[in-house]
């Protein structure tokens, strides 16, 4: 089965972990993965199939707890999930982040998350590791399999 990721990749390490994951998926026989990153210069395209979106954390102003927050960086991935019906087909969300932020770790998945009516299934740090890799596979076949597309 071939899965749409959708990324936004500021500093290049969504890029890099979702290239790692890419790869990781072809050594296996079940998903392909295509990864499709998502910036403001691309246009908002219909998505006809199940996908996943990948957030990394990107605040300037507030702490996102008590005092705000202001999501910068990642609105044009939102624009794309808003995007027509394109929110039904997406099945989950991973968040990235730097654990050293704390309570912001991956608040912008979380957000994402509460707006979109979707899961947070999985998480990693910058740019992850080997493991995280075979974490987030799992997690997606896993979402795949409870909503029926495995």
């Amino acid at each position: 089965m071939k899965v749409r990721l959708l990324y936004t990749s500021i500093s290049g390490n969504t890029r890099s972990f979702v290239n790692h994951l890419v790869t990781y998926a072809t050594e296996r026989d079940d998903l392909t993965f295509e990864a499709v990153e998502i910036s403001d210069a691309s246009f908002d395209q219909d998505e006809t199939a199940p996908f996943f979106a990948f957030v990394p954390t990107y605040l300037d102003g507030g702490n996102g707890i008590d005092n705000g927050v202001k999501e910068i960086m990642t609105n044009a991935l939102a624009d794309q999930i808003s995007y027509g019906d394109n929110r039904q087909h997406l099945l989950g969300i991973v968040g990235s982040g730097n654990k050293n932020f704390n309570a912001q770790y991956i608040l912008t998945a979380r957000r994402y998350a509460v707006a979109f009516q979707a899961p947070v299934i999985a998480s990693y740090e910058l740019r992850g590791t080997p493991r995280d890799i075979e974490t987030v596979y799992a997690a997606i076949s896993q979402r795949l399999l409870e909503a029926g597309y495995q």
